[in-house]
This record gives structure tokens, C-alpha cells and sequence, in this order.
């Protein structure tokens, strides 16, 4: 197939015309020409479902985030689409994590994700390579996100996109200021679990001028059950400034954020302890105290015995030491400055360029019963701690050569990553004495500190064909990434030295075809390789020494052939989208975990075969008369293992397993209603049985979930001067499981590896803009 698609290349460049014809369009002039086709007549799409695209593709406006609750995550927004599975604990969908998104059967760690072009990594929990979109961006601040369900476009700047991608692009400070100077927009909002929330915004310039915004986000909240608080500081500051033909283009922001946990259940807890079950928190400190001491004296811990006379029954309905820990939290501070260039180089050439730096510290904390503390508390907090220097710079050079356009990139990143795992003291039995909203400092005891660095080369070479009805789209990436591991703390027991991924060419091939009557057929071809991540709880340097050294001769890189072709139709207020996919993942990498995952004991990593995926989507939106609009998605996705699993305890018997954490329904469903003055929407989220477990003998049941939102307009101008707004999140109070392998998977049986569901939450927002 290699071959195939570098013929397939070769013949786009002889389709070349031999002189450079005019300069090309603006890049973003496509998305937005597509946008207008979309609408028809009906005025500007909250979603353009992929016009003249060669693969699956679909936009989310600043619209469709408006009218969700205020600083609900993008992700969330997206969920809409086909093959799109998100999962969130919190009704925001900003809670890290508990936060997945999976797409056609891949999982977060297997996408892409970028920000205006800016790496995001795969916006793990654990990130050692990037940051979380919630904390990049504001939701006000995003213009577009734009989900692509196969492999991706080939100049996205990732090295894990197997699965999709995700590109966020910022706002344009223009579409703030319209015919204004100064805009101002602010917020406020405060709702359910005592949440409240304010954003304030500043733009300021001329639209085709020198122009620029900055934002400020304060998120406060107390956790829907249990004790504790989620809290984000968040600032944006962007800017534009033409210089001749060319935009410099800026942009900063700096996020802060405390998550304290919700406790991680299994279905025999639920069925025990109910789905309200969580974490004692701070002020039941004694009661975790008491629960350690049980724990240490049965044996359960492990942990030296200190208060014998607390004795060897658990209070209450509790039967382990992991049925509830004392608290648990994520605390990450983020920074990011990003600089960059585009324009004409002549009246022939584009250019496009940026440069970015990206700083995150962070600590993850957990009271845990397993170390006890000096003092001979049977407790301490565990942290394992987050330290991340990269930057990097991309760009491309495009010319158009009559029917052709040719695009030529790269990318290249430098990313320093420190992680270590560390052991806090406990002084009291009474008084805890340690805040979860705080960075720790002064541990007793370091099990390891580890330092990882990752560079990054990657190309890419892309041919825009232009044969009228038919359009091809022809290409190829490739990347180098070399990983490198090693010792900051001489205890650390963990492996080091280096692992290297290359594959030089990548290639993909679509195309389109104009029907007529606003109809168009698409299909391509993309094939994909992820390369290796470097951490010290689920990369292949995550185990031991002589457990390295043993794999790295033989490991692989995982590797995906997606495969995907369908109908589009764009008739007026009617558009839609009917597509199939085959995607064969190769090279399979599993972490087995030698512990109970929070535990965190050394891992072992290996190849374990493929994974086949096939399946259906459908998506369409309809805007009807009189302000009412319809939309529906429904995708079919079945995705198996190829291969059983061969362990140290023996083979696991998971071929023709179905992969975890991947329904084969998704379906959704909303109306809405915008005038002038009133508008609404109910939407309904279903999504089929999931399974936990790789034998596929445990699984959640299938949940609809149902939103709402309603809101008035007082005045309705170029600017919308105030706006009141409710939101209704599970309307129908249902009790499910929301995220699943939150400690990761297992082969079978019932494990702590599930989250609770928010319940029914309300919240209202007021909206100011002048």
C-alpha cells in the first residue's frame, strides 16, 4: 500500500502546471466558504459537516458552546458527532480525571490534539507531553474545533494521531470588535453544588487592523458529592498585527487549577455503597484515620500496626481500605506563549510559521494508607509530581501551480519532562495538617525522580488536485522521535536509556466528487504511525531495568490503515453525511499493571497484536421554518481484538474480543429554537453497553442522558447587550456510570476503575456585552 500511495503522489506532481500560476487563497478562507455553503440561505452554521473534504470531518462553532452551560470543556460540545464517545464525572466535562474521549474504538492516548497549531499532546491525565485543553483556552475565546474521525490531516502536529484529531482555533479578535474600537464582554454565572463562575473580556483594535483580546476565568465549586472543592484561574491574551502583507500573530495564557478527586467505585461498591459513595475529605479526617488503622492492623496495608486498640472491624458499611481514602487531588499551573508569521512571500507564495514555549508544574495527591507517615500516622499523601519544558516551532510553505497545490512542512519539539513519585508526613491523628490545595514541599521520602526528554523531527508533503468535478488530496508525513530516560534520584528503580520511532513516509491519498445538486462523494486513505511516549507510570520505560532491556529490542510502534468513504449533501437548510470506515491498528501496545492501579508499581509493556475496526456514521442537520432546527447523529462502530494476549500467568483469550470502552451505538438528538429575543434546546446523548474488562465479562449498561437549555435576549443589535441563560444538565436525574478505566483496564473481573455520573444540575448564567 506504500507503494501504491507514493505512485499516487508521484502522479499528482506531473499533474503540475510548469509556471507558478496566482498566489493561493488564504488558508482560512476554506473552512469559512464552507460554512456559508453549509448554511444556505438560513444564515451562518453552528456545524459545517465537512464540504470538499476527502475524509470524515466536522466544525463546532462559538455557537454551539454559547448555549451550553458556561465553561462547559469543547469536548463536551463534540460529543454530538458521529463515533464521538466522551465521558466526564462533572457536568462541565473540565474534570481531568475523569475525562475520555474515544473515537471509532481509539482512545484519548491514540488522537491528536492541537491548539492554532500549538501541540496539546494526547491530553492525558498524567501528561508528559502537553496540557489539556481546559487549560489553554477559555470556551469563549474558541472560534472553531474541528474534529476529524479518521486518522487526521497529515499537517497536524502530532505523533499519536492513530484515531482522529481535534484542532481548537482561537477567536479572531475581528469577529469581537466588528465596527467597534473596544468590546467588552462579561459573565457570570452560579448554579448547582454551589458553583459559581466569572469571565471578563477586553478586545480592543480595528478589525482589519492591529487588534487583540484578553480574558480572565474564575471557576469555584464544591465537589456534586463528597467534600471538597474544583477551581480554575485562567487568563488568554492574544493579538494580530499586520506588518505590510504579512500578520504577526501572538498569544499567552496561564491556567491554574485544583481539582480535588471523586473516589474511583467498582460495580460491587456502587451496588454497596450507592453511586454517592465518595472520598472522606477533610472533615472526616478521624473517620480515615480509624479506616487506616483497620487496614494496618488486619494486614490489609501492609503498613506497621501503631493503634492496636482501633482493632480489625471496619466501620459502617465499609470492607477494605480502599473503599475510601482520606482526599485526593490534581493540582497543574500551566503557561504558554506562542509567536507567530503568515502571509504572501510573493504574489505567488505563502508562508506560515510559529514558534511556541509551553512550562507546566504539577502534583497529583492521594492519602494513602499503603506508607505510613514518620509520626506513625497510618497514613501519609503520595504525590507524583510534573515538571514540563517544551517548545518547538511549524510552519509550511504553499504555491499554487495551476491545478495543483503544493504544501511543504515541518515540525520540530524539544520537551524536557521531569516526573517523581514522593511520600509526605501526616503529623497528627486529629488535624491533618496538610491543605490538598497546595503544593507539597519537604517530602520524607522519594521512591524515584525520573528526567525524560523527547525530540521531535517531523515533515510532511501535500498536493492539493484540482480537476474540476474531482478533487484530489495526496500526501505523505514523516517523523523521527527519539526518547531518552534517566536518573534523578539514585534510589529510582525504574528503566533507563533511549527508544527511537521513524517512519519517514506515511502516506495518504482522498479524494472528492461533485454529484451535483449539492451532493459530493469523498474517500481516502490514511496511514499512520504513534510514536513512543517516555513517563514513569505508562510508557515502556515505566518498568524495571532488566524488563526494558528485554522488550526493546522487539517493541513496535503502533501503526493504523484507515480506510473511510461516504455521501455528503448540502442542499439549503438541509445538509448531511452518510460514511463508512475499516481501520486495521497494528502493533498494539499494552502497560499491564503489576499492582492495583492507584498503588502504581513498575509495569510491564508489550506488542499484543491488532484491532479491527468497521463502521457506520450518519449525521444531519435540518433547519426548519420559523427559527427551529433539527439535528440527529448515529454511529455504528465494531471494533475487536485480533489476537489473544500471552502473560506471565498464562493466555488471555481476548481475540474476537470487543475493545474496551467502546460502544457500538452512539446516537443523538436535539431541536432548538433562536429568535430574535427567546431561545432553547433539548438534546438527548445515548450510548450503548460498554466493556471494563479485555475478556469482556464485565461492562456499564447503556444511559441516554438528557440536556436543556432556555434563555431571553433583552436587546439584540451588532452586540447583544445582556442575556439571561439556564441550563439543565441529566434532566431525567439518571444514576450511571460516566467514565470508565479511570485506573486503567484489566483483563477480567470487577475492579475500582469507574465514575459516578453527575446527577441533575441547574445553572444560570447572565450575559453582558457592550
Amino acid at each position: 500500500m506504500r507503494r501504491v500511495s507514493a505512485l499516487l503522489a508521484g502522479c499528482a506532481v506531473l499533474l503540475a502546471h510548469p509556471a507558478l500560476a496566482a498566489a493561493p487563497a488564504d488558508a482560512a478562507a476554506a473552512p469559512d466558504a464552507a460554512a456559508s455553503d453549509v448554511a444556505g440561505e438560513s444564515g451562518p452554521a453552528i456545524i459545517v459537516l465537512g464540504t470538499g473534504q476527502t475524509r470524515q470531518t466536522q466544525e463546532i462553532k462559538t455557537a454551539d458552546l454559547a448555549v451550553l452551560a458556561s465553561g462547559t470543556s469543547p469536548l463536551k460540545a463534540i460529543e454530538k458527532l458521529p463515533s464521538v464517545n466522551f465521558q466526564s464525572a462533572d457536568a462541565f466535562g473540565n474534570y481531568e480525571w475523569s475525562t475520555r474521549v474515544t473515537i471509532r474504538g481509539f482512545n484519548q492516548n491514540q488522537l491528536g490534539f492541537t491548539l492554532d497549531g500549538i501541540p496539546l499532546g494526547n491530553m492525558s491525565y498524567g501528561n508528559n507531553n502537553g496540557l489539556h485543553v481546559s487549560r489553554a483556552i477559555s470556551p469563549e475565546n474558541i472560534g472553531v474545533t474541528a474534529v476529524s474521525q479518521g486518522s487526521g490531516a497529515i499537517d497536524t502536529q502530532s505523533t499519536s494521531n492513530l484515531g482522529g484529531t481535534l484542532e481548537f482555533k482561537s477567536i479572531d479578535p475581528a469577529e469581537l470588535l466588528r465596527d467597534h474600537h473596544v468590546a467588552l464582554d462579561a459573565s457570570g454565572s452560579y448554579g448547582s453544588a454551589q458553583t459559581w463562575r466569572g469571565f471578563g473580556r477586553v478586545a480592543v483594535g480595528t478589525p482589519d487592523g492591529v487588534r487583540g483580546f484578553a480574558s480572565l476565568q474564575y471557576q469555584d465549586g464544591n465537589k456534586w458529592k463528597g467534600d471538597g472543592q474544583q477551581r480554575t484561574l485562567m487568563t488568554n491574551v492574544k493579538f494580530i498585527a499586520p506588518a505590510g502583507s504579512v500578520n504577526l500573530e501572538g498569544w499567552y495564557s496561564y491556567s491554574d487549577r485544583v481539582e480535588q478527586d471523586y473516589q474511583d467505585m467498582s460495580l460491587e461498591m456502587i451496588g454497596r455503597l450507592g453511586y454517592d459513595w465518595d472520598n472522606f475529605g477533610p472533615h472526616q479526617y478521624a473517620l480515615a484515620v480509624k479506616v487506616a488503622d483497620v487496614g494496618a492492623n488486619t494486614g490489609y496495608t501492609g503498613v506497621t500496626p501503631t493503634n492496636p486498640s482501633a482493632g480489625t472491624t471496619y466501620p459502617g458499611k465499609i470492607t477494605s481500605a480502599d473503599d475510601a481514602y482520606y482526599d485526593a487531588a490534581g493540582l497543574r499551573r500551566d503557561w504558554v506563549y506562542a509567536f507567530g508569521a503568515s502571509g504572501p512571500l510573493n504574489d505567488k507564495i505563502t508562508f506560515n510559521i510559529k514558534t511556541y514555549y509551553h512550562h507546566n508544574r504539577g502534583q497529583g495527591l492521594w492519602g494513602t494508607p499503603y506508607v505510613a507517615s514518620p509520626s506513625g500516622v497510618p497514613m501519609s499523601v503520595r504525590t507524583t509530581e510534573y515538571d514540563i519544558k517544551r517548545e518547538g516551532v511549524f510552519g509550511d510553505v504553499s504555491a499554487d501551480l495551476g491545478k495543483n497545490k503544493i504544501t511543504v512542512g515541518g515540525w520540530v519539539e524539544n520537551n524536557d519532562f521531569q516526573q517523581a513519585r514522593r511520600f509526605y508526613g501526616l503529623t497528627s491523628r486529629t488535624v491533618a495538617g496538610i491543605d490538598f490545595h497546595h503544593f507539597l514541599t519537604n517530602p520524607f521520602y522519594t521512591q524515584w525522580a525520573m528526567a525524560y526528554n523527547t525530540k521531535t523531527y517531523q515533515y510532511y508533503v501535500m498536493d492539493d488536485v484540482d480537476l474540476g468535478a474531482l478533487k484530489l488530496n495526496l500526501g505523505w508525513k514523516g517523523f523521527d522521535v527519539e526518547n531518552k530516560a534517566s536518573k534523578l534520584a539514585a534510589q529510582s528503580t525504574l528503566a533507563t536509556g533511549s527508544l527511537k520511532a521513524r517512519d519517514w513516509f506515511q502516506p495518504h491519498a482522498g479524494l472528492t466528487y461533485k454529484l451535483g445538486g449539492g451532493a459530493e462523494l469523498f474517500a481516502g486513505f490514511t496511514q499512520v504511525t504513534r510514536a513512543f511516549t517516555a513517563d514513569a507510570t505508562s510508557s515502556p520505560f515505566s518498568t524495571t531495568q532488566a524488563a526494558f532491556g528485554a522488550i526493546k529490542a522487539n517493541l513496535k510502534p503502533e501503526e493504523s490503515d484507515t480506510y473511510e468513504g461516504g455521501l455528503r449533501i448540502n442542499q439549503g437548510p438541509f445538509n448531511a453525511v452518510l460514511g463508512g470506515y475499516l481501520v486495521n491498528f497494528r502493533n498494539r501496545l499494552l502497560t499491564i499493571p503489576t499492582s492495583l492501579g492507584i498503588v502504581g508499581a513498575a509495569n510491564v509493556v508489550q506488542n499484543v497484536g491488532n484491532v479491527r475496526s468497521y463502521g457506520l456514521e450518519a449525521v444531519a442537520n435540518y433547519k426548519l421554518p420559523y427559527g427551529f432546527a433539527l439535528f440527529a447523529s448515529y454511529s455504528y462502530n465494531n471494533s475487536t481484538y485480533r489476537d489473544n494476549v500471552v502473560t506471565t500467568s498464562g493466555t488471555k483469550l481476548t481475540a474476537g474480543k470487543t475493545v474496551v470502552d467502546t460502544p457500538k451505538h452512539l446516537a443523538r438528538g436535539e431541536i432548538s429554537y433562536d429568535s430574535s429575543t427567546f431561545f432553547g434546546r433539548v438534546a438527548v446523548n445515548y450510548m450503548s453497553k460498554r466493556y471494563f474488562t479485555y475478556l469482556n465479562d464485565q461492562s456499564v449498561p447503556g444511559r441516554a442522558l438528557v440536556d436543556g437549555t432556555i434563555g431571553y435576549r433583552l436587546d439584540v443589535g451588532q452586540r447583544t447587550p445582556l442575556e439571561l441563560q439556564v441550563n439543565g444538565t441529566n434532566l431525567l436525574n439518571k444514576r450511571y456510570v460516566a467514565t470508565i478505566g479511570s485506573n486503567g483496564f484489566g483483563f477480567s473481573g470487577d475492579a475500582q476503575t469507574l465514575l459516578a455520573g453527575a446527577p441533575r444540575q441547574v445553572f444560570v448564567t447572565l450575559k453582558a456585552g457592550f
